[in-house]
């Protein structure tokens, strides 16, 4: 196996070659992914389950074994995600203003990739495939850094995409996969800055603070996802609770997913006792403030910490507030500024809460579980950065390039 330096410097001399790709020799890789993904599925199942069973035995939690499933509904979801990124428009070269001077010097930006991109991440093998198609389609080389627990269905996919780049010509150091589990490796990684150009944690927020420390690399990313949703006095309660019902439980292992209910009290009385016998009939674990306990007795007490908690399990806390005001001032102090939404019918309310919380994503009237990529139409994501650097949110095709100033003359020379 390469050393890391070897392996930068291969994926910094295939990206001058990426970088200038044709638009359509990068979806046809796209497409020819998607088209060997779903040839050689059975294999990927049988790779998977290798990484499932060791999971298993490692006793990892439920949650982080759903997250390394590899099944017919997620290959699918895999290769819808592929061509819609095959689809979208190539931002590489795109111009994005243009403005004449004075002195008639017409001044504008243009799209250019980010160059090399490392991405670490744990857990899910669909990541492999995201991280790729994204970084192809905006001209970026990539180096993949999985983690150990998806090993096997890891380097299966990393073998398809290598081959797809065969098949159209392109240089398979666009896209390297780290194999070693050795994190000295990944340490000397994260100090090749004159090769290695931005680099993108997805996983717990220890992955993210360690990368963070031993970085010497820009690095975008978000810790967790503290995310609130706020019913208010004016709320449909049946849009309440399939909405709430949806955020916490069809992915409780989800960064998007919902960890404190705020309940306005107007409605707390006639809201909490089905929506809390909603979210229990699906084992969701309660927990809550004292007027909340008031009201739903045989819930759990929640303390200090739990406002801060990302559970990342069936498991959730809840708070009666006075008003708005109060939930807005509750997200801002515990919140991580990831993805907050509003359930009400009235609308200044609603532009109220839009225009005062300031997370990646904020939403009236939907579920939390939409801040991702491909739900956004960005066609796969990133990640999600809470950083407020140049991406904030899901990042996709666009949060992949930065731009450059292009002026065109007529023989202007400054005075």
């Amino acid at each position: 196996m390469l050393n890391a330096r070897d392996m930068a410097s291969r994926a910094k001399q295939a990206g001058h070659q990426v970088a200038h790709a044709e638009t359509e020799q990068k979806n046809q890789v796209l497409r020819d992914l998607a088209r060997l993904i779903h040839e050689n599925r059975e294999n990927l199942f049988k790779e998977n389950q290798k990484d499932i069973k060791q999971a298993e035995k490692s006793g990892l939690s439920k949650s982080l074994i759903d997250r390394l499933l590899l099944d017919e509904k997620v290959i699918e979801e895999i290769q819808a995600s592929l061509l819609d990124v095959a689809g979208l428009p190539d931002p590489v070269g795109a111009m994005t203003s243009l403005n004449k001077r004075p002195n008639g010097l017409a001044v504008g930006r243009m799209r250019i990739p980010i160059g090399v991109i490392l991405i670490i991440y744990e857990s899910r093998p669909n990541v492999t495939v995201e991280a790729f198609s994204l970084c192809l389609k905006s001209g970026n080389s990539v180096i993949l850094k999985g983690g150990s627990e998806a090993i096997h269905s890891n380097r299966a996919l990393a073998g398809l995409i290598a081959e797809a780049l065969k098949e159209n010509n392109l240089p398979v150091e666009i896209a390297q996969f780290v194999e070693t589990g050795d994190r000295a490796f990944i340490y000397e990684l994260l100090t090749l800055n004159e090769l290695i150009d931005l680099v993108i944690p997805r996983g717990g927020e220890a992955l993210i603070r360690n990368v963070v420390e031993k970085s010497r690399i820009p690095v975008l990313k978000h810790y967790k996802g503290v995310c609130h949703i706020y019913i208010d006095e004016s709320a449909d309660p049946n849009m309440g609770y399939e909405i709430c019902l949806n955020a916490k439980v069809q992915k409780p292992s989800a960064c998007n997913a919902l960890e404190t209910l705020l309940v306005h009290q107007a409605i707390a009385e006639i809201f909490l006792p089905e929506g809390a016998k909603r979210l229990q009939s699906q084992g969701v674990r309660l927990k809550g403030c004292e007027r909340a306990r008031a009201i739903l007795q045989d819930i759990e007490k929640a303390d200090e910490q739990d406002w801060y908690e990302e559970y990342l399990d069936l498991v959730l806390a809840v708070k009666v507030v006075n008003d708005i005001n109060e939930a807005i001032s509750h997200i801002r102090k515990y919140g991580s500024d990831h993805t907050e939404a509003i359930i009400t019918q009235n609308y200044d309310r609603a532009w109220k809460f839009v225009r005062e919380i300031n997370s990646s994503l904020v939403l009236v009237n939907a579920s939390t579980r939409f801040n991702d990529g491909f739900q956004l139409g960005l066609g796969a994501e990133m990640g999600i950065s809470t950083t407020k650097l140049h991406a904030f949110g899901p990042m996709g095709l666009e949060e992949l390039t930065v731009s450059k100033f292009v002026a065109f003359g007529e023989g202007q020379i400054r005075e």
